[in-house]
């Protein structure tokens, strides 16, 4: 009987914590992809985890990823994040929760030249920019636990 309630409990710390190499913040787990790639490229490498590009739901989670990109760099490199547009000005994430937290710069987004992918970390603010999808950035992936 012991033997069977310490797996049980085995399991659900398992459950409960995050792959190597992941960050736990409240019910998700974060990982940075410091290699650089396509808004779409980055989504796919996500998914092929597990996961995809991270939506952001508070401030609090957004200074997270901010200290995650921050630990992993020594800096802060606009970074993809799941949010699009396809249809113009109607924000979702790639995660298909509901986009209601936002953190844009001054004047964005702006589509201009067809911007239709999120990067965050951007200009002196370190906020959100829409950005062409075919740029290449580093990304932020996130999966629920």
């Amino acid at each position: 009987l012991t033997s069977i309630i310490s797996l049980l409990t085995t399991n659900d710390l398992l459950r409960s914590s995050c792959p190597a190499g992941w960050r736990k913040f409240n019910n998700r787990c974060f990982i940075y992809i410091p290699r650089t790639m396509t808004w779409a490229r980055a989504q796919r490498n996500c998914v092929s985890l597990q996961a995809t590009l991270a939506s952001i739901h508070s401030f609090q989670e957004y200074h997270y990823i901010q200290r995650l990109i921050t630990t992993a760099t020594h800096g802060s490199p606009q970074t993809w994040i799941g949010g699009s547009d396809a249809q113009e000005g109607v924000w979702l994430w790639s995660d298909g929760s509901p986009f209601l937290y936002s953190n844009w710069c001054r004047g964005e987004p702006n589509n201009y030249m067809n911007q239709h992918c999120l990067q965050m970390n951007y200009g002196e603010s370190k906020c959100w920019d829409d950005f062409q999808c075919d740029q290449h950035r580093p990304s932020v992936c996130a999966k629920n636990i």
